[in-house]
């Protein structure tokens, strides 16, 4: 099927904001005496902060009537470091560019709350290109589920099978790959060479680096 829309994920994708999470997650979590190591903290990347949050407090028996508060508290720093801190991530201009010179619909899906996306729309100036915007944050499932990826094709007009993914996280790639979308992975440098990354459609080290050679190889 001929490709005719294109869906991007945020975090850590169009703004370095992974590290920022990571800050915001180690700070709370020390007021319940725990710490997660690199290694645990990048296998549950791309998780809703409920769930991030649920899966290690189970991990570490931390009593659920916590779940909400320190949920809160982790975004409120997120929002918080993103605003001070954070950096656009190198090509963005250019992808968003590249797509609608093609007139493609271009959405975003991502696991984080609107507040968010809100800000980092408004951060890296995207929304002038986006047709549609969806959150994973109210729905019955998160990522690596497809749901958030397929109710942004349908807002979007357009079949699952018609669209093309750029994620940076495995349960990322692993829902748009469900939802029988093409994907393009960009994965944080120290996990480029990951083998886990063989189920994208192509794997970049930068937004930068796509082009029409890049495009013609994933369309097919």
């Amino acid at each position: 099927m001929q490709l005719r829309a294109v869906i991007f994920d945020m975090d850590g994708l169009l703004i370095d904001s992974e590290p920022l999470w990571a800050e915001a997650a180690d700070e709370v979590f020390k007021l319940y005496g725990v710490s997660l190591t690199h290694e645990q903290y990048i296998t549950t990347t791309g998780l809703r902060t409920k769930e991030f949050v649920q899966w290690w407090f189970r991990h570490f028996k931390i009593d659920d009537e916590e779940l909400s508060r320190a949920e809160k508290r982790i975004i409120t720093l997120v929002l918080d470091k993103v605003k001070r801190k954070a950096r656009i991530m190198p090509g963005v201009d250019h992808i968003f560019e590249f797509f609608h010179r093609k007139q493609f619909k271009i959405g975003l899906a991502s696991s984080s709350p609107m507040e968010l996306i809100e800000l980092v729309v408004e951060m890296t100036g995207i929304g002038k290109f986006l047709d549609a915007i969806a959150s994973a944050e109210d729905l019955p499932y998160g990522k690596p589920h497809p749901l958030v990826y397929l109710n942004c094709a349908e807002t979007l007009g357009v079949e699952p099978a018609a669209c093309i993914c750029f994620e940076d996280s495995f349960n990322g790639m692993i829902a748009a790959k469900a939802a029988k979308m093409k994907c393009v992975v960009v994965p944080h440098h120290a996990q480029l060479k990951d083998d886990r990354w063989g189920a994208a459609d192509l794997k970049l080290s930068s937004l930068q680096n796509f082009g029409e050679l890049h495009f013609n190889l994933v369309q097919g």
